[in-house]
């Protein structure tokens, strides 16, 4: 294939299971100029699981689901920091680097869980349930994580509301997650109603046709889903957890109800597995392309600030939930 460069090859060697030598040989150029320009800035690309694989596997340093890029955010040896995902995921690897440069390439790619709520919409709840500990997922802005006690991932919600220690917590703003970790504990959850407009798609009766049509079909479930889709799932959990389930289980053939570019991701690792794909596609993490990564490094765009007193607040609510 004579458009991949000699740089570029062993990667394409990696991904060729899902991306297509034509949509390689478009690529190419911009995943040189990125390794190149890492290089000369002291740079590194984290990168979400949701990334299309093209930048999963090909640029980015550090993968992960958004509470290992944001454990793996706070030992971070780089002068800049591109966030290969959505504006709270950029705040937050800012909020743990604040002397570093982070940058976001799109300052477009956002989140409906974060749009759904305001730090005074934080307050307000404050004032209806005084003295109950406030658990704010991580998909959220700086301000209402400054508004917060803790924060939470999908991967840790249980574990962080079981560390508070009380009869109840408020969970915001995904509704599904808290009603899904609500059927986990004993403790009472109080939930916002907001929802991710991908997870939120998902239904049972997708689950029962995908079984008709696949028998044996292995069916994990992402925790932002409705909790009919998690009962009917035979596993839900965060995206590195399904990628783990994968991993131990390796299913003859799975179907993965979350984000479709998580698929391609983990079928890279796993090419004996037959993924069944849903294609349910997050437009704000399509936002980042190499393209405007490529920018970000060229012309140091978007840099992430947050008001330092915003910052204070937001900061601990984090560090609080890393150390759960």
């Amino acid at each position: 294939m004579s458009a991949v460069l000699p740089s570029s090859a062993s990667l394409y060697d990696r991904v060729r299971r899902v991306i297509p030598p034509i949509e390689w040989s478009v690529f190419v150029e911009d995943i040189d100029a990125i390794l190149n320009l890492k290089r000369q800035r002291n740079a590194v690309i984290l990168a979400h699981n949701y990334q299309t694989p093209e930048i999963f596997h090909c640029v980015a340093d550090i993968v992960g689901d958004s509470l290992a890029l944001a454990r793996e955010a706070m030992t971070v040896d780089a002068d800049v920091i591109v966030i290969a995902g959505v504006h709270f995921m950029a705040e937050t690897a800012k909020l743990l680097n604040p002397d570093k440069t982070v940058l976001i390439p799109d300052l477009d790619a956002g989140c409906s869980l974060a749009d759904s709520i305001t730090a005074e919409d934080v307050r307000l709840m404050r004032q209806r349930y005084p003295s109950v500990p406030v658990v704010t997922y991580v998909n959220t802005s700086a301000a209402v994580k400054a508004e917060s006690d803790i924060c939470c991932t999908s991967g840790n919600a249980l574990a962080v509301v079981k560390s508070l220690r009380v009869p109840r917590v408020i969970m915001l703003p995904d509704e599904y997650l808290a009603k899904n970790i609500a059927a986990q504990t004993k403790v009472e959850i109080i939930a916002w109603n907001g929802r991710c407009e991908v997870h939120e798609r998902f239904t049972a009766a997708d689950i029962r046709e995908l079984r008709e049509a696949h028998p044996g079909i292995s069916v994990l479930a992402h925790p932002e889903c409705p909790p009919e889709v998690v009962a009917e799932a035979d596993f839900a959990g965060s995206t590195a957890a399904m990628s783990d389930y994968v991993a131990r289980h390796r299913p003859a053939r799975v179907v993965l109800m979350t984000e479709c570019s998580m698929s391609d991701n983990v079928a890279v690792e796993h090419p004996e597995v037959d993924f069944v794909r849903p294609c349910n596609l997050c437009p704000h993490m399509k936002r980042i392309t190499l393209a405007n990564i490529r920018t970000a490094l060229e012309e140091n765009r978007h840099v992430v600030t947050i008001d330092p007193h915003v910052a204070e607040r937001a900061r601990w609510a984090v560090e609080r939930m890393l150390f759960v």
